[in-house]
């Protein structure tokens, strides 16, 4: 599917106010931001930051404490984004004694995919030559990319990736973002998270957050003039030293 927005469009993704609490902890303080439609959006900071909890508000996993957040120009949640809104988890979710076709083909009935659509998930994601391998026969980054395949199996409008990449070597990590460029240029609102910083060169536009807050909302080339700095890991250390100062 390509998915044409008009310029005018609303954003995929708007947040106000978001605050999340778990266990008595503050997880998410007063998170505010848009995401752009036909965009691939980096969700970056350190681990225990809270980029998980926040993905799970976006797609209406997570219980909010205070804010809203408005996914499509719906409800995050709402029985109305089941197929316009992927997920894609940390760990991968396939069963290892199915082969590729079955995973993808499973997850496709539950949104009414023909043989076709699977077919196309699976050579989105580069895995028709394996598709009759069983999920436990399968590296790390191919289960990856089959857990792609059965996010993209429901056609979605907006795909929610969680550190799609860790663990992966550089080689698998490149593949997987010229994927994520692909798809991003049919139309599709990518929402990808990760530690790593320089997978932020890969995205249009960056959300940055250290302990439970969102630091800056700016695209790499910003964060770059704002901070005097060429590398997108010390702009980012840059920028928490010029906040603590505040």
């Amino acid at each position: 599917m390509t998915v044409t927005a008009p310029t005018t469009a609303p954003p995929a993704i708007a947040i106000a106010h978001l605050e999340v609490r778990r266990g008595g902890h503050q997880v998410l303080q007063d998170i505010s931001l848009t995401v752009p439609r036909g965009s691939i959006t980096g969700l970056l900071g350190p681990s225990g930051c809270g980029k998980t909890t926040l993905m799970r508000s976006i797609v209406g996993t997570q219980i909010l404490e205070k804010g809203t957040v408005t996914v499509l120009d719906e409800e995050a949640g709402s029985k109305e984004l089941r197929q316009r809104v992927g997920y894609v988890t940390q760990a991968p979710s396939i069963y290892d004694d199915l082969t590729v076709t079955e995973n993808v083909s499973y997850f496709g009935a539950l949104y009414g995919a023909s043989a076709a659509e699977v077919e196309t998930a699976l050579a989105a994601v580069g895995l028709g030559s394996h598709a009759r391998h069983r999920g436990n026969q399968l590296s790390g980054g191919q289960r990856t990319r089959v857990s792609l395949a059965c996010a993209l199996v429901a056609d979605p409008e907006l795909l929610v990736l969680d550190e799609p990449t860790v663990g992966l070597d550089p080689v698998l990590r490149a593949d997987l973002w010229e994927q994520f460029r692909a798809l991003a240029k049919q139309g599709r609102t990518l929402l990808v998270s990760s530690h790593v910083m320089d997978e932020a060169e890969h995205c249009d536009e960056l959300l940055l957050m250290r302990e439970g807050r969102l630091l800056a909302q700016l695209s790499p080339a910003e964060l770059r003039s704002d901070t005097g700095e060429s590398s997108l890991e010390n702009a980012f250390l840059k920028l928490i030293r010029m906040g603590e100062e505040l």
